[in-house]
């Protein structure tokens, strides 16, 4: 299938591959590269796909599945289906107030929206947008009294469940951005590269760099107030991610937050053990989607381990990888209660806006219910290691 990037959308994606696709087409070079990229020499990022593309379903037949469903309870919500958009910094770069479209998409799908610390859109722009209160993620901050902040601001904003990000101590080296001079001390000639990508999208430039205005960290306009690049992002990171955190500093957050409290960044099953005895709602195995350390675990890969330390003790999610409604299906026969999409809902927002996150979740429900019909399966809840070949 044949996409151009600067008319409007007038076929429909078939696969979040299609949509991101799409996304690589219509956006600058430096922040798709950004969006897709990951660390080192990329191997976890793509171990994420090819391993989970190596896990078989067990085909079952002469069942009874004339009825199926894919809603599920998950930290005291009721989900549509065993899927919530995660946590995705600068969005809003990828399309006009990204954020609030895919929270409004999400919405209508019956499924959470987790709104980034590091979003173009504030948590409060996001609650007024729409009818749901989304989740809020949060780095650990040194300056804690901001991060305190925060959290008064998401639990004002009605969010329910607070996803602490605890894999990013430092952050791993992404060579894309080092190429396209998203990072370090660009050269004349670098911001001279940057400035002819840019101009060679006018329909980014119209849709989000005019359209899209403020771009800015809605979350930190106090404390950053100029950002607007990865590069902006970079800087604020190196400053304030503090690699002196411990599992001890739960009990800090806890103090602040009253809600469900989800650690996102788990991929050891000692370290799954020791979030269990902080007293954590749930864990999320991740390896940040091949964005920080290379050469570690793939999720599918991990998760059926940690699902096992912890032993139903807490909620456990996972991301990365996820690229349609089977490998839903297989990352909950691992071991997961419901996964975590990034890219997928990030290529489709920069493609084609809420219409493309609502197209990707309904092609995304539509692989489940086939999943679910084709290995005998009347419910996502049934899903377990036995589902698998």
């Amino acid at each position: 299938m044949r996409f151009s990037a600067d008319r409007p959308l007038n076929v429909q994606p078939a696969t979040v591959r299609d949509y991101r696709e799409l996304a690589r087409r219509r956006l600058p070079r430096q922040l798709f590269d950004y969006a897709d990229g990951g660390a080192y020499e990329e191997g976890t990022l793509k171990a994420n796909e090819s391993d989970l593309s190596r896990v078989l379903l067990r085909q079952r037949v002469m069942k009874d599945v004339s009825t199926r469903d894919q809603e599920i309870e998950l930290l005291g919500e009721k989900l549509s289906m065993p899927v919530i958009l995660g946590p995705v910094g600068l969005a809003g770069m990828f399309a006009r107030r990204a954020e609030v479209q895919a929270a409004r998409a999400a919405e209508a799908a019956g499924v959470p929206f987790t709104e980034s610390t590091v979003s173009i859109c504030s948590i409060e722009e996001v609650t007024e947008a729409t009818s749901v209160p989304p989740w809020f993620q949060l780095y650990v901050m040194r300056d804690r009294a901001y991060a305190e902040k925060l959290m008064d601001r998401a639990e004002a904003a009605g969010s329910p469940v607070l996803m602490l990000t605890i894999d990013l101590a430092v952050v791993g080296a992404r060579h894309r951005d080092t190429r396209n001079a998203m990072v370090g001390d660009p050269s004349a000639w670098a911001k001279i590269r940057r400035a002819t990508d840019l101009v060679s999208h006018p329909r980014w430039i119209k849709d989000v760099a005019i359209g899209g205005k403020p771009l800015t960290f809605g979350n930190l306009a106090e404390v950053v107030p100029g950002a607007r690049t990865p590069e902006d992002f970079k800087d604020w990171v190196d400053a304030q991610f503090d690699p002196s955190v411990t599992w001890d500093d739960i009990a800090w957050v806890r103090e602040h937050w009253k809600g469900k409290l989800v650690v996102k960044g788990v991929l050891d099953p000692e370290d799954a053990r020791r979030a269990v005895d902080a007293g954590v709602d749930g864990i999320v195995v991740s390896n940040h989607g091949g964005r920080q350390l290379d050469a570690v675990p793939s999720t599918a890969a991990a998760l059926p381990h940690v699902a096992e330390a912890v032993g139903g003790q807490t909620t456990v999610l996972a991301d990365g990888g996820i690229r349609n409604g089977l490998d839903v299906v297989k990352i909950m026969a691992l071991g997961a209660q419901a996964v975590i999409i990034g890219r997928a809902w990030a290529w489709s927002v920069a493609a084609a806006g809420e219409r493309g996150v609502g197209r990707m979740l309904d092609t995304l429900r539509s692989d489940i219910d086939v999943a679910l019909a084709l290995t005998g399966s009347n419910s996502v809840s049934d899903l377990d290691s036995s589902s698998l070949a």
